[in-house]
């Protein structure tokens, strides 16, 4: 079974201490996680991809009504952070390493995603990042809705607040039929 990780979100404006929408220490305390997550991934063959939010500043994005600017294309905020970014940037050149940038919550709306899973016959998702109840949470509805497996490794997600972790990991789970680890 081919299995790919999914990054969501997990740059400088959603978690380093002066992004524009940041998740803070909590979501830096992920970091060495992701990367060894990333490690195995890649070395058992498996994808790495990158869902990344890009917007570009068009105040009519529907988030700007409810998010403050975020992850504007080409700046530093959209940058992966700090070692996730080295990571990426020592492994881009192979083909099971795939970032794109998205412009809604989940990975799967106004993307190829699915197309880019399916022709790679990668049916079982494992998805970590940032926000857990936001991003993370419809990425995990729509793979569910488009019968994909999915795991959630609970020390490689986060969000603002406890009660928006609980909930998600919770919905994950007794909704979606989520495997958490």
């Amino acid at each position: 079974m081919t299995k790919a990780l999914l990054i969501i979100d997990y740059t400088n404006d959603f978690v380093a201490d002066d992004g524009s929408l940041t998740c803070g220490k909590p979501a830096q305390q992920l970091e060495n996680y992701i990367v060894s997550l990333a490690n195995k991934f890649y070395e058992n063959n498996d994808y790495v991809i990158f869902p990344t939010d890009g917007h570009t500043g068009d105040k009519l994005s529907p988030e700007y009504k409810l998010f403050p600017p975020h992850n504007i294309v080409g700046t530093l905020g959209q940058q992966l952070y700090d070692k996730l970014n080295t990571w990426y940037k020592d492994h881009k050149g192979s083909d099971r390493i795939y970032k794109f940038n998205k412009n809604r919550y989940s990975a799967f709306q106004n993307t190829n995603l699915d197309n880019y899973l399916r022709e790679r016959k990668i049916d079982n998702l494992w998805i970590a990042g940032v926000c857990t109840d936001i991003c993370v949470l419809h990425t995990a509805i729509a793979a569910y809705n488009l019968n994909y497996q999915i795991t959630i490794p609970t020390k490689a997600v986060t969000t603002f607040t406890k009660h928006g972790q609980k909930w998600a990991l919770d919905h994950f789970k007794n909704s979606l039929g989520a495997t958490l680890v």
